[in-house]
């Protein structure tokens, strides 16, 4: 079995061209979700579908069926009952377009008994230290640039996680209470509740596992408090104030199954396919129909002694337009990525990616550490 964690990731992109784009961003998204009470939009809630770790980022998030750590808190709440340690801490660091954009996760998981674990995750997801540009004309119409003020964007989710096994052997089953926190500077904030929901089935070598993500729609109740002079800009630039109102995340479903093949004790092989279905409309997957579309993942990780590890996957599907004709085509984003275990105790993971392809650059370095602690006995 692989050992379970501490984690502590290191992420890096380069993008410096993205500063402008980030200096409009918390306006676009005052724009976006206008009149929210009408649609679901697209894409909501949507840094909460980046992941967490080297090794699930290098098998291409395909994680549902095997994850057993605190990690599983995020993956698959049921995969908790995997925690064999007394405590195990996970934390991480990504940075995105030359440190940006920041990414941050810390989780706790123990287990409570021999049957059942518990939980606790938080996430964020922010962008800092983005000018405020509504005040730079005085009333004089000079530009005056100490009038420039920061301010910061940031999502945030809060997990309460619980698992149990059942009395079916092998069986387990788990569930996350979900508050997310999303503010953009003094200007807009919301407040959102949801809950996932996920199960784990083992049976022989064979794991299979599904997790239902915002199961009864998570609502993120969005207010905006703009001041006067940010309302005449608005007005000037003749573009709508943004309005109170809700934000829909619809429902995610993700299935997942894999099996690990023993080869002399020694060398491990373990493949696992995911199938991420969403609710919300025709996405660039796949299998793309509204409105549900699917988004295939498949991981592979091989492993010698328990001690070393080689991953590899392949995910994020898309149909390209083609530069000469009118059909499209293909494009898949590999993974691939490499770990050690020291005594069951600490582990060092690797992935060489591209997350969520968000950027122009080729590919992103994770680093992971992984610690387990237990009381001595």
């Amino acid at each position: 079995m692989r050992p379970n964690p501490t984690v502590i990731s290191f992420v890096h992109l380069s993008n410096t061209a993205m500063r402008a784009y980030f200096a409009i961003l918390p306006f676009f998204i005052l724009a976006l979700t206008h009149d929210v009470f009408a649609q679901a939009p697209k894409y909501s809630n949507e840094f909460l579908s980046i992941g967490v770790g080297a090794r699930g980022l290098a098998m291409s998030k395909a994680q549902v069926a095997s994850v057993n750590d605190v990690t599983a808190a995020y993956w698959n709440p049921a995969g908790l009952t995997g925690i064999t340690d007394n405590l195990q801490v996970a934390a991480q660091h990504a940075e995105y377009f030359a440190g940006i954009a920041k990414y941050d996760y810390v989780g706790f998981g123990t287990k409570i008994d021999e049957t059942s674990a518990f939980g606790i995750s938080a996430i964020r997801f922010g962008v800092d230290d983005i000018p405020n540009t509504t005040q730079l004309i005085d009333q004089s119409g000079q530009v005056n640039y100490d009038r420039i003020t920061t301010f910061s964007a940031a999502d945030y989710a809060f997990l309460l996680s619980y698992a149990k096994k059942l009395g079916t052997k092998g069986l387990s089953v788990g569930g996350n209470a979900k508050i997310i926190y999303r503010q953009v500077g003094d200007m807009a904030r919301a407040w959102g509740f949801g809950i996932d929901a996920g199960a784990q089935y083992k049976f022989g070598q064979w794991n299979v596992g599904v997790v239902g993500r915002d199961i009864t729609s998570t609502f993120n109740a969005w207010k905006y408090t703009l001041d006067s002079t940010t309302i005449a800009v608005f007005q000037a630039t003749q573009n709508d104030l943004p309005k109170n109102g809700l934000e829909v995340t619809l429902p995610k479903i993700a299935l997942g199954i894999g099996r690990k093949f023993v080869i002399k004790d020694r060398v491990g092989i373990m493949p696992e396919l995911n199938f991420d279905i969403t609710t919300d409309g025709r996405r660039n997957v796949l299998i793309s129909s509204d409105p549900i579309s699917i988004d295939p993942n498949l991981g592979i990780e091989l492993s010698y002694l328990t001690i070393f590890y080689i991953r590899g996957g392949i995910g994020n599907v898309q149909r390209i337009k083609a530069e000469v004709g009118n059909y499209s085509e293909y494009t898949f984003q590999p993974n691939i990525g490499v770990g050690v275990t020291i005594k069951d105790v600490l582990s060092i993971d690797y992935a060489l990616t591209d997350i969520g392809d968000q950027s122009v650059a080729l590919y992103s370095n994770v680093f992971s550490l992984k610690l387990a602690l237990n009381r001595k006995t």
